[in-house]
């Protein structure tokens, strides 16, 4: 039992920062982009970046934890989350500041691409709605603290604590991880890790978001459309793909059941909305 309890803590932890690091940016983002001198168009990159690292490599490294072990991702995401948040509270412009995130992005994308297949091993097989309940109340709690967290930390301190708390945090969870995460049997030996399809997944993905970003920024008509023209030849060679091998990146046969596949949709708009408005407040609040 206490093996368990030390187990969920630190899943706990890691998912608590990589879902509020995605969110809790997004309060401080009218007091980074005055510091940094940025315009405020610009500073939705600080958010941006994290979410498209997060998009780009959910897939890949969820694979991977197939092939080397799901405790050994979570502690490389753990790792390199410590290091980014780090980098992010040091940044002294804007540039670094996004090429932090993007960094942070993929330590956050480690956590999260392995944390439910993690409960599943915790987990005993009668328990493990309890499990997959206590992890979707994870990530609805820390989506709706995040702004409240983020003023409280900025009423106290500068925006660069908002990174700097996960350092602690981030040492706590890897210390438990180390003692408590059970390990699961790699299957390097079965499966091997498609590259093409690793790049292809980055590129639709990336495309979209950054055409979507673009539009919303007011670039050119001609590029925006460019992107999606991009997105859309190397989405059709992904998902082809995809259907040819045995065992592949994003298993797109489980969008033909329907309740799936409304699920999915049902998702992509709540996130949508809930992070247009995490945005847009801050900057309309501020006025």
């Amino acid at each position: 039992m206490p093996q368990r309890y030390g187990a969920i803590l630190t899943i706990v932890l890691g998912l608590t920062m990589a879902v509020l690091d995605g969110a809790i940016a997004n309060v401080a983002l009218p007091t980074i982009a005055s510091d940094l001198n940025a315009s405020p168009a610009a500073s939705i990159w600080i958010v941006n970046a994290y979410q498209i690292a997060i998009v780009i490599a959910l897939l890949p490294l969820s694979f991977l934890g197939d092939m080397v072990g799901y405790r050994r991702i979570y502690k490389i995401g753990l790792v390199v989350f410590i290091f980014t948040s780090l980098a992010c509270a040091l940044s002294r412009s804007l540039e670094m500041l996004t090429f932090a995130r993007v960094a942070q992005g993929l330590g956050g994308a480690a956590l999260m691409s392995v944390n439910t297949a993690l409960i599943r091993l915790i987990y005993p097989q009668r328990f493990l709605g309890r499990g997959m309940g206590i992890n979707s109340f994870v990530v609805a709690v820390s989506s709706a603290a995040g702004p409240t967290i983020a003023a409280a930390i900025l009423s106290l301190a500068s925006w660069q604590w908002l990174f700097l708390i996960n350092v602690p945090l981030g040492i706590v969870a890897f210390v438990l991880a180390m003692r408590f995460l059970p390990p699961n049997s790699a299957r390097s030996k079965i499966i091997r890790f498609d590259l093409p399809s690793a790049i292809m997944n980055a590129l639709t993905f990336g495309l979209l978001i950054t055409a979507l970003s673009g539009f919303a920024q007011g670039q050119s008509t001609q590029l925006v459309l460019a992107e999606v023209a991009a997105m859309l030849v190397v989405g059709f060679f992904f998902v082809r793909r995809q259907l040819t091998m045995p065992v592949p990146l994003l298993p797109v046969d489980l969008l033909r059941i329907p309740l799936f596949s409304l699920s999915i949709c049902t998702s992509i708009c709540s996130f949508c909305a809930q992070m247009l408005a995490m945005v847009s407040l801050p900057f309309f609040c501020s006025r």
